[in-house]
């Protein structure tokens, strides 16, 4: 299949090495902020088989893994109502709230649906009119444009049992509340490149500047990767803090004109809590005045709902960067992806789970970097 094979070569992935280990002169710190690049960078061995001089630092880019526990469990509260249909796509199921997870809502007779966009989950609101049917909307700036769709889709065909809990987080200023934090060692980005294909990349030369960070936008496949970290090597050796696309085949400058003038007149920005980071102003989305009666934390009244994170799990330290997954005491022992305490374990583009899954269980893996 295109790009599966090409982007794959192994002869082509060695050249890639060679020429970053031929530029690396001193120790530099990148993030990935993608949860899909840091899966690849394990599953393939990159980060091993990059020269010692340089570390891959997991960034919070999984967008599962940031949903906040909070909102997890408003999730919770809505589901368990009677006449509740849920609808979510499946990677939400399995991420533990405080006491249960929604597949125990749905064995407990909860209607909780799978679903594979949020469209189905209109048309199920449409079929079934004496329920509240409410759909899970969490993720970065690559799945917001659906879920607006679908709520622009709702009002104008007057679907009014349709709502949607939204958790939707935004890439920029995640970057910059990396930069600004006491315990920052990330001295360049990997940006994702499925949020570029969305937004364009107009956001990030002011981040560059600000922070005197490279920015590299990147895909997923093994020799994207290495290009990125090809790029910004470059970068940091020579003292250059620019952007540069290196996955021009998806990404624009400007990006998706038509999906931003959806989530422009859909969502409005608000401050969102991340989960284990923190309240970053601004960092995400809320549904607009004009959309706000299919907000379903309204309509079921659930923003009260507080809560507190596990003590035993450091997921909010692995989403910084500043330990790798296994270095968590709790790794592999208490949390394992069939009995996981945190998101990073349990979301399929988790760090933890990435780790767990690859067999990255050892503090000092034998011949590279942890």
């Amino acid at each position: 299949m295109k790009y599966l094979d090409e982007f794959s070569n192994p002869d082509l992935a060695a050249t890639l090495f060679d020429r970053i280990r031929a530029t690396c002169t001193r120790r530099w710190a990148i993030m990935e902020v993608c949860g899909g690049q840091t899966h690849s960078i394990i599953r393939h061995g990159i980060d091993q088989l990059l020269p010692d001089e340089i570390e891959m630092i997991h960034g919070p880019g999984c967008p599962v893994c940031v949903t906040p526990l909070e909102i997890i469990d408003r999730a919770l509260a809505i589901a368990a109502q009677p006449d509740v249909i849920f609808c979510s796509f499946g990677d939400m199921l399995r991420v533990p709230g405080s006491s249960q997870d929604l597949f125990r809502i749905k064995g407990n007779g909860g209607d909780v649906r799978v679903v594979y966009s949020p469209l189905d989950a209109l048309k199920i609101a449409k079929e079934n009119p004496d329920c509240q049917v409410v759909f899970f909307g969490i993720g970065f700036e690559t799945t917001a444009p659906a879920n607006a769709m679908t709520v622009y889709q709702a009002k104008r065909l007057g679907i009014e049992n349709f709502s949607l809990l939204v958790s939707h987080v935004l890439v920029p200023p995640a970057i910059a509340a990396i930069m600004e934090s006491a315990t920052c060692r990330v001295q360049a980005f990997l940006a994702a490149g499925h949020v570029c294909s969305v937004m364009g990349t107009t956001e990030y030369p002011p981040l560059a500047a600000k922070y005197r960070v490279p920015i590299v936008v990147t895909g997923f496949e093994p020799l994207d990767i290495l290009e990125g970290i090809r790029r910004t090597v470059l970068q940091l050796e020579s003292g250059r803090h620019e952007v540069e696309n290196a996955y021009q085949r998806a990404v624009s400058t400007d990006g998706n004109p038509a999906a931003k003038a959806m989530l422009t007149d859909v969502f409005e920005r608000t401050d969102r809590t991340w989960r284990g980071i923190g309240m970053i102003p601004g960092s995400g989305w809320r549904l607009s005045a004009k959309y706000a009666a299919f907000d379903a934390e309204n309509r079921f009244d659930v923003r009260g709902i507080r809560t507190n994170e596990s003590t035993l799990c450091r997921s909010g330290e692995v989403l910084q960067g500043l330990i790798k997954p296994h270095e968590c005491a709790a790794f592999g022992k208490e949390c394992t992806p069939r009995n996981p305490l945190g998101a990073t374990m349990v979301s399929s583009e988790g760090a933890c789970a990435a780790y767990y899954l690859y067999r990255r269980l050892e503090l000092t893996p034998v011949g590279g970097h942890a």
